[in-house]
Formats: structure tokens, C-alpha cells, sequence
């Protein structure tokens, strides 16, 4: 019997599975918790992929596949959750990848992230940037923020993504949500239409090249809260990544920008739990201070860990502190802290000396 969509979707709701992939030559794969689970189906022909992509995807979409050899869109599944699709062409056949999101958004403290970050989100304008790896939670963490502003600030608030994640209705604020390719060509295009269209609160979906950053550094300098993720791991990494976007002779200037209008980085990674069956987020937070924000203008990236280590009364942690962390109340393995961590060295020395290596 042939195998059909909806029951596929159904099953990634069930399973509480956050991928599903359908490649030719394999059964349907869920990714549950981080691990790859083939369904106990018969392999799927070119024929199923084909079947299964056009079950899903519009015929604009079909087009832009077959002049591109890919397109990535979102689509909602009834009530029960979105999903955001990446349909390729790999050997001549067709594959697809669906990214399940969630209805519901979670609170801060679900996340695990502290209060101090909530304070952030009252700010009246300023860059809040969120990063990490692909399949790190960087989605869910914007989409929870954006909801608590949505809910409690009265404000207009302009999201840009590709494609649409999360659906924000109006609550106590005004939404905007703005697809690429659908509704605006371009990240940087919209940015700079946004500022047209009076907005309090701007989320840029990725800020992948020099136009689009630039644009977002300008409107959190111009009186907006700006919200965007970079493919970045660390605070220290993600300054450095912003100011190499731009040409040697305008790096002065992003510098001193970038000092003035960086409210903080979250940056954070997912890991198996050790405890239960589920993930759990592992954040490096730098809120920034005058002290950092002079090492940014001065081109002292470098140190900017230290200050971190030294930051706990302004909310700041590093990444590492808080694996420990983690790893101390039993949410970890050993094997994801020594992975995840930056210094394995100092951990593994921290962990001899306190005697609590397992």
C-alpha cells in the first residue's frame, strides 16, 4: 500500500519527531531527540518521493523546483503544527526534508533561559542576536520572544523570515509577517521597506551577507529592537563574524556601530538529555556592558570571554559554565560536555580537581 503524506505527519506530530526525510532507496526517517529512526515501511521509489512532494507542494513551488533543483516553503498541517519543507533534486530523483514546528510556543523558563533576558525584550531599540548551529533552537527561543513583547508590549512588530515559522496573531501587539520569495525578494529589501512602515520591533530571519547586516545595524542604531540569528557559536565568534562581513575600510566604523547598538548574544546549542527522553538547550549568554563595548570598538574580541566568566551579577554565563552545569545535575553526558564544550582541557582539569568526573 502506498505510503501517504498526511499519515507521515501525523506520525512526526505523535512521535514528537523534529524532522521527517524522505530519501529514494530508504524508508521515511524521523529525527526524535537528535537520532536518525527509519520507519518500518518498504523503501521509498522516485515514484513515492515524487508523489509525496507534489502532495504538499504548490504548483509555483513545482516550478521553481524544476527551474532551481530546489525550493524551500512552509505549509501548515491542519491546526496540529507547520512545517517548513526543503523539496532537492539528489541523482535525478527528488527528496524532501520537513522541519516539524511546534503550535505552541514555549515560556523563557521552559527554554531555560534566565530572567534577566526578559528585560531585554522591554528595551526601546538595540540588537538582540540569537546564534547558533542549524537545528539548535534558535527559531523557537525568537519565536518565545517575540510572543512575550506580542503579549505584553504595545507594539508593531515586523518579522521576515524564509519561509514563515512560527504564526504570531495579534495580541496585544500588531504583526507583520513577511515571507521571502512570497511576499518580499529579498532580507535586505525588506529591511529597508520595514523602516517605512513604522515599525517598533524588526526580526530578521538569518543575517547571511554584508547588506542585510548592515541593514540591521542601522535600524537598531535608528530606534528599533532588532532580533536576528547568525550561524555563529559564542559571543566572541559572532562580533568577529559581523565585522568580517564588511570591507577592511569600513570596519572601524561596524565596529563602533556594532558597540553602541548590541544589546546581548545568546548562543546556544541542543543536547540529548541523559536524565529523560528529550533536548535540552545549552546557552552562552554576553549582555553588553562598557567594558565590552569597548573591546568591541577596539578590536579586542579576544577578551571578551573573560568578561563573560566575570559577568554572573549581569546575567552573563559562557557556554562551558553552563555545560557544566548540566552536566553537574545529571541533564548530560560526559561524552556532550567534552563534545560541546570550547576548552575541554580546563573542563577536564575542573572535573579532576572537584573529583566529579563519571
Amino acid at each position: 500500500m502506498a505510503i501517504d503524506m498526511s499519515d507521515l505527519l501525523q506520525l512526526v506530530v505523535d512521535e514528537g519527531a523534529s524532522d521527517l526525510h524522505l530519501p529514494v532507496g530508504s524508508p521515511p526517517v524521523l529525527r526524535i531527540h537528535g537520532g536518525l529512526h527509519p520507519l518500518e515501511t518498504a523503501v521509498l521509489t522516485a515514484e513515492d518521493t515524487e508523489r509525496l512532494m507534489k502532495a504538499i507542494t504548490s504548483d509555483v513551488n513545482q516550478q521553481k523546483l524544476r527551474e532551481g533543483g530546489g525550493v524551500d516553503f512552509g505549509f501548515a498541517f491542519g491546526d496540529k503544527a507547520r512545517f517548513r519543507v526543503s523539496v532537492f533534486r539528489q541523482k535525478g530523483a527528488f527528496g524532501l526534508v520537513l522541519r516539524c514546528i511546534p503550535n505552541t510556543l514555549m515560556s523563557m523558563e521552559q527554554i531555560g533561559l534566565s530572567p534577566a533576558i526578559k528585560d531585554m525584550l522591554y528595551r526601546p531599540r538595540g540588537l538582540v542576536l540569537v546564534t547558533g548551529p542549524t537545528g539548535s533552537g534558535k527559531s523557537t527561543t525568537l519565536a518565545s520572544m517575540i510572543d512575550i513583547i506580542n503579549r505584553e508590549r504595545d507594539c508593531h512588530i515586523i518579522t521576515i523570515e524564509d519561509p514563515i515559522e512560527f504564526y504570531h496573531e495579534h495580541k496585544h501587539s500588531l504583526v507583520t509577517q513577511r515571507e521571502i520569495g512570497v511576499d518580499v525578494p529579498s532580507f535586505a529589501e525588506s529591511l529597508r521597506r520595514a523602516l517605512r512602515q513604522d515599525p517598533d520591533v524588526i526580526l530578521v530571519g538569518e543575517m547571511r551577507d554584508l547588506e542585510t547586516i548592515s541593514a540591521a545595524v542601522t535600524a537598531a542604531e535608528t530606534g528599533h529592537l532588532v532580533f536576528g540569528t547568525l550561524h555563529t557559536t559564542g559571543a566572541a565568534e559572532t562580533v568577529d563574524r559581523i565585522v568580517d562581513a564588511f570591507p577592511t575600510n569600513q570596519q572601524e566604523q561596524i565596529r563602533s556601530q556594532l558597540a553602541a547598538s548590541l544589546i546581548c548574544v545568546i548562543s546556544q546549542v541542543l543536547l540529548p538529555r541523559a536524565d529523560k527522553p528529550g533536548r535540552v538547550a545549552a546557552f552562552e549568554i554576553m549582555v553588553t556592558t562598557p567594558s565590552i563595548q569597548a573591546l568591541i570598538r577596539d578590536n579586542k574580541t579576544f577578551r571578551i570571554t573573560s568578561d563573560i566568566q566575570t559577568g554572573a551579577k549581569y546575567g552573563m554565563n559562557t557556554l562551558d559554565s553552563h555545560l557544566m552545569t548540566l552536566y553537574e545535575s545529571g541533564k548530560i553526558s560526559y561524552g556532550e560536555l567534552i563534545t560541546k564544550c570550547k576548552d575541554s582541557e580546563a573542563i577536564t582539569q575542573k572535573l579532576q580537581t572537584t573529583g566529579k568526573k563519571k
